[in-house]
């Protein structure tokens, strides 16, 4: 059928992928569309395998149009040093609280990614952890259904801090438990524990099972699809 590619013919194949990136440019560069700046970053790293010309895209997309994707993959580059820009956490913090700010797609792993850094310390004033700022952050990811913020909230609030965190329990107890709701082992584990030791809610020997046997089962299934991905 006419306009069908034949991707057993290499020479085919590789005339179609350089006329998506040639597609993407003009997208990006010609009708300034924010998606497709996007889509050719995507193209220039997972296609080309050009990662300095694709963090060039994402940094002027980010800038340019605060497209939220850009910023955060821009992020996500600056926390290793990748494609030629600086290895540098203090940059990687604004690209990760520009895409969360900006909404949209990848904002939510955006937010957990600039409590991440705010909880780690290194790219705050002083150079120490801000738990405060990391949990703001946490909070919004996790309203968003981002399980892994939901469950370092949930450690944030049993650990608490004198930096505007106290330890509270049932705060520890609640996120532990919406972390769970959305499929996180360990908040699975550790609403359990909390459950039957009484540690933040009412002690309840069944639910404590319940949930225990919640994080064997989501345990069964990581290590299906870790076989899997190794077959």
């Amino acid at each position: 059928m006419a306009g069908l590619i034949n991707f057993e013919d290499e020479e085919e194949v590789k005339q179609f992928l350089d006329n998506l990136g040639v597609e993407y440019s003009f997208q990006c560069y010609n009708e300034k569309n924010p998606e497709g700046c996007q889509r050719l970053a995507d193209y220039m790293e997972g296609v080309k395998q050009n990662f300095e010309a694709a963090a060039q895209v994402l940094k002027h997309n980010c800038e340019t149009y605060n497209h939220p994707g850009s910023c955060y993959k821009l992020g996500s580059y600056h926390v290793v040093g990748r494609g030629g820009v600086s290895k540098c956490l203090k940059s990687a913090y604004s690209c990760f609280k520009r895409a969360c700010d900006a909404g949209g797609k990848k904002s939510m792993d955006a937010c957990h990614s600039v409590g991440l850094v705010a909880h780690d310390g290194r790219a705050m004033e002083g150079g120490t952890p801000n738990p405060e700022v990391a949990r703001r952050y946490y909070e919004t990811a996790c309203a968003g259904g981002f399980a892994p913020s939901c469950f370092n909230l949930s450690a944030l609030y049993i650990e608490g801090n004198a930096k505007g965190v106290k330890p509270d329990m049932a705060m520890a107890f609640k996120y532990a438990e919406r972390a769970c709701e959305l499929g996180h082992l360990w908040g699975c584990a550790n609403a359990s524990r909390m459950y039957k030791l009484g540690d933040g809610i009412e002690k309840d020997e069944k639910k404590a099972e319940e949930l225990k046997n919640r994080a064997r089962e989501l345990h069964g299934m990581q290590k299906e699809k870790q076989l899997k991905f190794g077959e």
